[in-house]
């Protein structure tokens, strides 16, 4: 039944692929076109071997959010540069090809080429992605960009080769705030009772528990209504998918709790990869790594684009001082939640690390 299951996910998706590339993407030129609005087209330069490199299309599934699109197309455009025009890659935003565990479970099959993904949608095909569920690991950008940036991040990404995926780079999505109808909420005894959509991932249920919450698993698209109609008091994202699906408008209290750090991560199918020539994957790799440096800042602008947006538009918002972030801590570890975070990861010691270099900046 899974092996059925898997077939037909994956004819689903060459469908989709198909009719979207024959409606949107250019075919192949002879001669690499310059990506709109960008001048002349670069030389292809020869590979290793001195054989010029063919033009290769490739599609690529994006995401939804303002800050994800944008860096999404600046890597577009840092590949075709990088790569002489030789690699172009056709941009299929806003889910168009599944949510995100169908395509990397796609890009796995090499049905997509490259995905990008929230991480707690696919922990499930890599369980280490699990270790950013904990609640309150990290209190700062600082510090999760340390984590992303160094020897575990790192390890993570290069650990997807296990799963049939090269790790290319971490987007952000941002820390997840929490949002609610009925109190500026600041410490724990603030969500006593609280009605709290989460999602459907038992870490996050376990520390809404542990804060005296009412953890409430619900559809995304469910929540706007459920919030307007009272069914739950709150919920909680990062600022650009409140912003985006206007959640203020029926919540008018906005904590900066940063309570999880959302990361978003770039894949590709680990048979395209290593079908590419040295000049073409060196390409990929140092135009991932701008466009995830290009992608943070832009995340950061755009929060504070949307925090001016709450204020003009009266909305209340509140941002918890490191002692207010200690105070929901602490009931995380007493209730043990990082633990349950490492019993679901196949290496927990990257826990461990990440723990023990986040101590060392405390």
């Amino acid at each position: 039944m899974k092996r059925k299951m898997k077939q037909t996910l994956s004819i689903a998706v060459v469908a989709a692929v198909s009719v979207f590339v024959a409606a949107c993407a250019p075919s192949a030129p002879a001669t690499p076109a310059a990506p709109a609005g960008g001048g002349a087209a670069p030389a292809a330069p020869a590979d290793t071997a001195g054989a010029p490199d063919e033009v290769i299309e490739m599609v690529l599934s994006g995401i939804t959010t303002d800050a994800g699109k944008e860096g999404t197309d600046h890597f577009i455009e840092l590949v075709y540069e990088k790569s002489g025009g030789t690699l172009i890659l056709n941009h299929f935003p806003d889910d168009q090809l599944g949510h995100n565990r169908v395509t990397f479970e796609s890009t796995i099959f090499g049905d997509i080429d490259i995905a990008i993904g929230a991480t707690g949608n696919v922990a499930v095909l890599y369980a280490d992605l699990f270790a950013f569920d904990a609640p309150f690991l990290f209190l700062n950008e600082e510090q999760a960009h340390a984590i992303m940036d160094g020897p575990v991040g790192q390890a993570m990404l290069e650990g997807m080769g296990s799963v049939g995926l090269k790790g290319l780079a971490w987007f952000e999505n941002g820390f997840r705030n929490l949002t609610n109808s009925r109190v500026a909420a600041r410490t724990p005894a603030d969500v006593q009772g609280m009605s709290v959509r989460v999602m459907e991932n038992e870490i996050h249920i376990a520390a809404w528990n542990a804060f005296g919450a009412n953890p409430t698993p619900m559809a995304f698209a469910e929540v706007f209504t459920a919030l307007q109609q009272g069914t739950v008091d709150a919920q909680e994202n990062p600022l650009g998918i409140i912003y985006g699906n206007a959640f203020q408008e029926v919540n008018q209290y906005v904590s900066i709790t940063q309570h999880a750090y959302s990361p978003f991560l770039m894949v590709m199918n680990l048979d395209r990869w290593n079908s590419l020539s040295d000049m073409q994957r060196d390409a990929l790799t140092s135009a991932a790594r701008e466009a995830e440096v290009w992608q943070r800042n832009r995340v950061q602008e755009l929060d504070a684009e949307i925090l001016t947006a709450f204020a003009e538009q009266g909305v209340t918002v509140v941002e918890l001082t490191l002692e207010e972030k200690l105070a929901f801590q602490e009931l995380v570890l007493e209730a043990g939640v990082f633990d349950l975070a490492r019993s679901r990861m196949d290496n927990p010691d990257l826990l461990d690390q990440m723990l023990e270099q986040l101590a060392g900046m405390n």
